[in-house]
């Protein structure tokens, strides 16, 4: 026996709702091709910046891995379904998948514009969740893209000599 949904009053609009949670489907597909783009560059980086990289790059996955689950469960609270394949992922991130293995340096370049891409995607959502009064996704997106500018930051500065 199926049971009907109880309906979604939480001063936000149905219209408002589903624009907010396509939004953050993008960003949850960026965060997801992210981490993994991520975790891979953690277990495949080399020379002679190892240590410093597969330590930054593991600090950085693991905060991903979190961010994933946080942004998920806003696109849930806004009575959404949550993206969960990388097929659906595939079709909506903006970063690049990559089949080859870059240097080091290369990884930090690409994580950077991966990060960047990041932002962008969250400041993206910004206006529509303040027209709809969606505190807490403006709470979500700014902590994301604090968080994401401050790692395109210090990867960047591992570049510059």
């Amino acid at each position: 026996m199926t049971h009907p949904s109880l309906p979604i009053d939480i001063g936000i609009s149905e219209e408002h709702r589903r624009a907010i949670a396509e939004g953050l489907s993008r960003l949850l597909a960026d965060t997801y091709t992210l981490y993994l783009k991520t975790h891979n560059y953690h277990w495949n980086v080399r020379g002679p910046l190892f240590n410093t990289l597969h330590l930054m790059f593991e600090t950085q996955y693991n905060e991903l891995a979190l961010a994933v689950d946080l942004i998920a469960e806003r696109i849930r609270a806004l009575g959404h379904p949550a993206p969960g394949s990388y097929q659906a992922y595939s079709a909506l991130t903006a970063i690049p998948e990559e089949d080859d293995q870059p240097n080091a340096e290369e990884m930090i370049r690409r994580l950077v514009a991966g990060q960047e891409t990041v932002v962008r995607t969250a400041r993206s959502i910004f206006p529509i969740a303040e027209q709809a009064g969606d505190q807490p996704t403006m709470d979500l997106l700014t902590e994301r893209m604090q968080i994401h500018e401050k790692n395109a930051w210090m990867l960047r500065s591992l570049l510059e000599i």
